[in-house]
């Protein structure tokens, strides 16, 4: 199975809330709501990381100062679950066949011409006019 990753900054702070009293308890707070967000999302926790990264000190100067990272992964969607399904179209339906009367009725009604109805003679009152 492959997995796609996640990496985000622990928190540095602590988050009040209420109940909460000391420094500890707020960052272990604070690093429970975020991975309880990103649990949310599908994320699974894996681990934390400390991490050297260098920055800038003044104009030219640089220091090398490390970072805490939580580390997330969860399952990659196959590309099956990603790609849309198909629409299935309904199957055409298939008539029986029909028997030898039915066929000769069917020639009949095509073959008989239908009576033509004799046009209207005009009306003596537009006539009159």
């Amino acid at each position: 199975m492959s997995y796609e990753y996640k990496v985000v900054p622990a928190p540095t702070r602590g988050v009040k809330a209420k109940g909460i009293k000391s420094a500890e308890d707020r960052f272990a707070h604070a690093l429970e709501m975020e991975m309880n967000n990103l649990a949310a999302d599908g994320w699974e926790y894996l681990r934390a990381d400390t991490l050297p990264s260098e920055q800038r000190e003044g104009l030219i100067g640089k220091t090398t100062v490390y970072q805490n990272m939580l580390v997330f992964r969860r399952p990659k969607k196959t590309a099956q679950a990603a790609a849309p399904q198909p629409v299935l179209k309904a199957e055409p339906t298939v008539a029986k066949p029909k028997s030898g009367e039915e066929r000769l009725a069917e020639k009949k009604e095509v073959a008989a011409p239908k009576p033509v109805k004799p046009a209207k003679p005009p009306s003596s009152d537009v006539a009159a006019e």
